[in-house]
């Protein structure tokens, strides 16, 4: 329950036009719902501003269903990322106005549109091999509502086409920064701009790169000031972290 519905369902209330039974009832998992396999935080997006989010991976699809069905019921609408294709079709079947991403693994019901802050959100991303953790990044700042713009296959083996989007760096209020191999872009990024920057490591890269080890590795110790990092291949966490930033 978000902190608008919570808001109506009081004023309903208080205008005489709905009875306090029938409100309680409205209230009935809240805060919290128990399912067999779950435990659904409904009180979230009062105390966080966003709403529960679905990890599917490790899920079975009809757990996955389950979990999204009351989300919906009790929210209007869910977000689900590191879903399978057998879970998002079998979301679809039961939401067709649902959007499925497949190459970042997203899932996405929308009921109305978010209160989105002010400022934009920029999503570099170093080589289309990184793409599907820049697309998780980018929808999960769309489930935010937050405004995203994005730099594709902007790395540092051709610098030139990073420096020729001057503009749309200088831009952006908060910045997310996806690279693999030696992780060397957000470093680049952190020296040009004065706004806050979220450096996310891919797994992308040969035999030494470690699974995006080398990356993080990098990435972490950046001579540029102001370069935060979040864990390798965490789209969500940096598009989360960007959340906060602007709200705040």
């Amino acid at each position: 329950m978000t902190p608008e519905q919570l808001g109506r369902l009081l004023d309903e209330v208080a205008r005489g036009a709905l009875d306090p039974q029938s409100a309680l009832e409205r209230l009935r998992h809240f805060p919290t719902e128990q399912l067999p396999f779950a435990q659904l935080d409904h009180h979230r997006a009062l105390r966080q501003g966003t709403p529960e989010v679905v990890f599917c991976q490790g899920k079975t699809v009809e757990q996955v269903v389950a979990i999204c069905e009351r989300l919906d019921a009790a929210g209007g609408g869910f977000f689900g990322t590191r879903a399978s294709e057998a879970q998002a079709e079998a979301l679809v079947a039961r939401f067709p106005g649902m959007r499925w991403n497949p190459l970042g693994r997203t899932v996405l019901l929308k009921r109305g549109t978010p209160a989105a802050p002010p400022g934009t959100v920029l999503i570099a991303c170093a080589g289309t091999s990184d793409l599907p953790v820049a697309e998780e990044a980018a929808d999960t700042a769309d489930a935010l509502g937050l405004a995203v713009a994005r730099l594709s296959d902007v790395g540092v083996a051709g610098i030139h086409r990073l420096l020729n989007s001057g503009e749309a760096l200088r831009s952006a209020d908060v910045l997310i920064v996806v690279a693999g191999m030696e992780g060397a872009l957000p470093s680049v990024v952190g020296g040009l701009v004065d706004k806050p920057v979220i450096a996310v490591p891919t797994s992308v890269g040969y035999g030494a790169s470690f699974g995006g080890l080398a990356a993080l590795l990098a990435m972490l110790n950046s001579c540029a000031a102001g370069v935060t990092v979040v864990n390798i291949d965490n789209g969500f966490g940096a598009a989360m972290a960007a959340g906060r930033i602007l709200r705040s």
